[in-house]
C-alpha cells in the first residue's frame, strides 16, 4: 500500500471484517463448549483467533487502527504466553514500521512545509523512508551544516483518515475485551484521540521536544535530539542511532534489559520534575539504548503536562499504596477523586486491588515480567466482570487530570514487563516524586546506573 488509505468506504470495509469474524469465532467457540471442550480452552482459541485477525487488519492501515494497536501492544505481557508468544513479532513490526508513500507524494509536503526550495536545506536526502508509523514517516538525510537528521513528514490526509478511524474503532471497542479481560479500552481509545490530535500538529510537538531537550542537555543517561526545523507537516530533528528497545525486548541480554527498563522507568518519573511534561507514549518504537549506555528518546507529539500539585498528588498516593493501610487508601482515593463521593467501599478490597500495583516500589528491589503482569491483568478483570449495584467496579473512577499519567505509567509497566528487566525503581521514586518520601525530589543530574 503506497497511500493511506483515506476513502471512508474502503477503511470502513476493512474494518468491518472484525465483527463478521468475532461472530464466526464465537459460534466457534459455543459449539466447542457443547462437545465438552474446557471453557478454558475455549477462551483461550478466541483469544488466540481474535488477535489474529484483529493485527492482521491493523497492520493493514495507517493512522487511527495503527495507533491503537501500537497501544494495545503496551499490554502484551499480559497475555497468556499462548497467546502473546506467537503475535509478539507482529506487534514489533507494527510499532515499528509501515507501508512507504511515494516519493513524490513526500517531496510534494516537504515543498508546502519548507519550500520549493526545500533541497538546498540538505547536503543529502534519502527517498527511502527509514521508518514509518501511523501518521507520517521519517527519512534519514544530511542538513546543510553536516548534522545527521531525521525528516518527519505527515501523511497527507492524515487528520481525516485518523478521525475516520477513531470513529470506526470506537464502536468496535467491544471486540478487544477478549485479549485484553480487565482493560478498559474504551475510555483509553478517547484519550488516544484527543492526544492524537495533539501529534498531529508538529508546531506543537516541537515545543515538547525542545522543552525535553534543554531540560536533559549534557544528561548521561537520556539523550533526547534537538529540532533543527519545523514548517507546517515537516518536523527536522537530529538523528538518534542505536539499538531499538524492541531488538533489546526480543534478544537482549539481562543488563541491557535491566539498564533499557530502569532509564525508561526514570526518563518517566523525572520528565515532570524536569519540565514539568511526561512522555505517554512508551511504546517500544520510540526508544534506542545507545551504544555509550544512554537511552535515547524520540516522538514528544504525546507530551502532558504534569504541573507541581499533581507531582506531589502522585508521589503521596503511591507511597499510601506500598504502606497498605486500607483506611489510609480508601482515605487518599476520595481526596483525590478516584471513589465516586457516593462511593461505599470495603477498604480491605479495595486495598487487596490497589496494593499489588505498588509493589515494585515497597521493595528495594522489584523484577518486572509477564507473569506479574497476568496476575494485575486477572485483578482487573475480576474487578472489571462484577457490575452489581453497589460493586467496586461501579464506584471507581479516573481523575481526568490523572489519564495523561496514568497512560503513560501502565505503558512503561508493560514495556518493563516485556523487557523482564529488574532494578531499584523504589529509589527512583524517593528521587523523583514529591510526596512519595519526605523530601522533595531532587532535579539535578541523576546518578550513573551500573546495571
Amino acid at each position: 500500500m503506497s497511500d493511506m488509505p483515506r476513502r471512508a468506504v474502503t477503511r470502513t470495509a476493512k474494518l468491518a471484517t472484525l465483527p463478521l469474524g468475532f461472530a464466526g469465532r464465537t459460534a466457534l467457540g459455543f459449539g466447542k463448549r457443547t462437545i465438552g471442550r474446557p471453557a478454558e480452552a475455549v477462551a483461550l482459541e478466541v483469544q488466540r483467533r481474535t488477535a489474529e485477525q484483529l493485527f492482521a487488519v491493523l497492520g493493514e492501515l495507517k493512522g487511527g487502527a495503527m495507533k491503537v494497536g501500537q497501544l494495545l501492544s503496551i499490554f502484551e505481557a499480559g497475555l497468556p504466553e499462548e497467546v502473546a508468544g506467537p503475535f509478539r513479532a507482529s506487534l514489533t513490526r507494527l510499532q515499528e514500521a509501515a507501508p512507504p508513500m511515494p516519493a513524490e507524494t513526500t517531496h510534494r509536503v516537504l515543498a508546502e512545509g519548507l519550500g520549493d526550495d526545500w533541497r538546498e536545506n540538505f547536503a543529502e536526502f534519502d527517498d527511502r523512508p527509514a521508518a514509518a508509523a501511523s501518521i507520517g514517516q521519517v527519512h534519514k538525510a544530511v542538513w546543510h551544516d553536516g548534522r545527521a537528521v531525521a525528516v518527519k513528514v505527515q501523511y497527507p490526509g492524515a487528520a481525516q483518515a485518523l478521525m475516520s478511524d477513531f470513529g470506526q474503532i470506537s464502536r468496535l471497542s467491544r471486540l478487544f475485551t477478549p485479549l485484553f479481560p480487565g482493560v478498559e479500552v474504551k475510555p483509553l481509545i478517547a484519550d488516544l484521540k484527543r492526544r492524537l490530535e495533539k501529534e498531529l500538529d508538529y508546531v506543537d510537538e516541537a515545543r515538547a521536544q525542545t522543552a525535553f531537550h534543554d531540560a536533559y542537555a549534557g544528561d548521561p543517561d537520556f539523550l533526547v535530539p534537538a529540532v533543527v526545523a519545523q514548517s507546517g507537516n515537516v518536523l527536522v530533528t537530529e538523528w538518534l542511532e542505536g539499538t531499538p528497545l524492541a531488538k533489546v525486548i526480543a534478544d537482549g541480554d539481562q543488563a541491557d534489559r535491566d539498564r533499557a527498563g530502569l532509564l525508561l522507568f526514570r526518563f518517566l518519573l523525572s520528565g515532570p520534575a524536569r519540565c514539568e511534561m511526561i512522555h505517554i507514549d512508551p511504546h517500544p518504537g520510540n526508544f534506542r539504548l545507545l551504544a555509550d549506555g544512554r537511552l535515547g528518546v524520540m516522538d514528544f507529539g504525546g507530551a502532558a503536562r504534569v504541573p507541581a500539585e499533581l507531582q506531589w498528588s502522585i508521589g503521596r498516593l503511591l507511597r499510601i499504596g506500598t504502606l497498605g493501610d486500607p483506611d489510609a487508601i480508601v482515605d487518599a482515593l476520595w481526596e483525590e477523586g478516584w471513589l465516586t463521593e457516593e462511593a461505599e467501599v470495603d477498604p480491605d478490597e479495595v486495598a487487596e486491588l490497589i496494593t499489588p500495583h505498588a509493589a515494585p516500589f515497597a521493595v528495594e528491589r522489584f523484577r518486572y515480567d509477564r507473569e506479574w503482569m497476568r496476575e494485575q491483568t486477572a485483578r482487573g478483570l475480576g474487578l472489571a466482570s462484577d457490575m452489581r449495584p453497589g460493586s467496586l467496579a461501579r464506584q471507581f473512577r479516573l481523575p481526568p487530570q490523572y489519564l495523561a499519567v496514568s497512560r503513560a505509567l501502565a505503558g512503561g509497566g508493560g514495556v518493563l514487563c516485556q523487557l523482564e528487566a529488574e532494578g531499584a525503581y523504589r529509589a527512583e521514586a524517593e528521587r523523583w516524586l514529591p510526596g512519595f518520601a519526605d523530601e522533595g525530589p531532587d532535579t539535578g543530574a541523576p546518578e550513573e546506573i551500573t546495571a
